[in-house]
């Protein structure tokens, strides 16, 4: 009798053993995922602005908001942002002329918390005999692909300098290596990064720039970290988190002390150490990540829809985006005062 009643016992123990893990594993594991985020960064290899992210990275700055991101490159900026769109990661870097088109075009349901303003953007020529816009007409012209990134900013040129129409040259799609075509000289014409060039000169080919995207769109806005409207209102403490740690990174950047170890850190992106650490005060200097601010410009943005109208980005028939549908500023501030923290 005392065995049955003590295997009972037992049982019972056993059972409530067994509902506590049950209800931490419902509980704990949920809370632990919501702190994992999967980052898309533009280009493979990434181009110049992700070193930020990597900064975030490498020194822990993501970690000590009690945030684990894992950094991940994707062809374009625009496959990043496909990759929000459809769930399968949490934030991208995606340019903003693309943002504005998904959303005034399919209404996709994202919205971008931070950004950065300020593009880089130009068109180079390696042929010192073809240095106009109108060269361009009928002549390859290297992108990442036809609707990316590049591919937009070339549209946009091409209107500010008065030169052909996209339908009369040819993009060529090749990702983050316009660069290397031209070096290799297979390309004359190519939309390029500004750290592009010291690049493509090192290897024997001049470049003179046809026009720059500051000449021909003053009021443009470069890129914008973009999520899911639902995954932000679900789990916002971890977007302000993942903002706060970029937040940290931008201010550690901007220190000359650290230049050096930027220059180490920003190997993924294909620059040699001299070439990152020449580039990086290039880019500060441009203030092309947005310190001391969270890079939403309004009249930049509202510049960049009404351009998009023009152009055709914005089908005929579609209702532009808005500001206040565009961006959530809100994140940022908060990020700021974590950030402080």
């Amino acid at each position: 009798m005392r065995r049955m009643m003590r295997s009972a016992v037992c049982r019972h123990a056993l059972s409530l053993v067994v509902a506590a893990a049950a209800l931490f594993a419902g509980s704990a594991y949920p809370a632990a995922a919501q702190n994992k985020i999967v980052f898309g960064l533009p280009g493979i290899p990434p181009v110049f602005g992700t070193v930020i992210a990597y900064v975030a990275q490498d020194q822990g700055f993501w970690k000590k908001q009690g945030l684990d991101v894992e950094v991940r490159p994707f062809d374009t900026g625009t496959a990043a942002a496909r990759a929000v769109v459809s769930g399968n990661i949490e934030v991208s870097l995606s340019p903003s002329p693309l943002i504005v088109n998904q959303i005034s075009n399919a209404n996709a349901d994202i919205v971008s918390i931070y950004g950065m303003p300020n593009p880089d953007w130009l068109i180079g020529s390696t042929d010192k005999s073809k240095t106009s816009c109108a060269d361009l007409k009928g002549q390859p012209v290297g992108v990442d692909t036809p609707g990316g990134a590049r591919s937009i900013a070339l549209r946009s040129m091409l209107v500010g300098c008065k030169g052909p129409k996209m339908e009369e040259l040819q993009q060529v799609g090749l990702g983050t290596n316009v660069d290397k075509a031209m070096i290799g000289g297979s390309l004359t014409f190519g939309v390029l990064h500004l750290d592009d060039i010291p690049v493509v000169e090192a290897q024997g080919k001049p470049v003179t720039v046809i026009t720059t995207m500051k000449k021909t769109n003053p009021d443009s806005h470069y890129l914008l970290y973009v999520v899911q409207r639902g995954k932000l209102a679900k789990n916002r403490d971890t977007y302000v988190k993942f903002v706060a740690g970029l937040i940290m990174a931008a201010d550690y950047m901007k220190d000359p002390k650290n230049a050096d170890h930027i220059a180490d850190v920003a190997k993924p992106i294909g620059r040699t150490k001299a070439e990152s650490k020449a580039s990086l005060q290039k880019y500060l200097d441009l203030d092309f990540w947005a310190i001391g601010d969270d890079g939403l410009d309004k009249s930049k943005l509202e510049s960049v829809i009404k351009v998009q109208q023009r152009i055709g980005g914005i089908m005929a028939g579609k209702t532009p985006v808005t500001y206040d549908r565009l961006v959530d500023k809100s994140v940022w501030k908060d990020a700021a005062a974590a950030a402080k923290k």
